[in-house]
């Protein structure tokens, strides 16, 4: 007789990958949302932001992309390259805002805006950082 083992499994609470992956995917769903929301109100938006209702909507069909990359990206079975490339994205974006907030002509409201979506998506690149930290190398 012979015996069939089942695959190796580890319990969810040895996991490594758990932190990077709820980081990602949180990521995701928030950066997809908000775009969603700055899509669907491009024109009411850009009066406040002082930039064109086509930026506001082209910012808006950016995030929902990147949230479904992103996403798309939390289901690799192996998260290691993925995480590293998420935490580098979310840091150049950051510099990117910080950059955009001094060039580019926008009102207070405008600049107050970009310098937030720069703090979120530090915070979410040293969240997803510590999660990479964490997988077995």
């Amino acid at each position: 007789m012979t015996s069939i083992a089942g695959p190796l499994t580890r319990p969810l609470y040895d996991s490594t990958d758990s932190l990077l992956r709820f980081a990602m995917r949180l990521d995701a769903t928030l950066t997809g949302l908000m775009g969603l929301a700055v899509a669907a109100a491009a024109d009411p938006i850009s009066r406040m932001t002082g930039l064109t209702s086509g930026q506001e909507y082209s910012i808006g069909a950016f995030f929902v992309l990147y949230g479904l990359a992103v996403f798309s990206l939390a289901a690799l079975p192996n998260l290691r390259r993925a995480g590293i490339g998420v935490v580098v994205g979310n840091l150049v974006y950051t510099v990117a805002a910080i950059v955009a907030a001094e060039l580019v002509p926008m009102t207070s409201t405008g600049v107050a805006a970009t310098l937030a979506t720069g703090v979120y998506t530090a915070l979410f690149a040293g969240l997803q950082y510590l999660g990479v930290r964490r997988l077995a190398a």
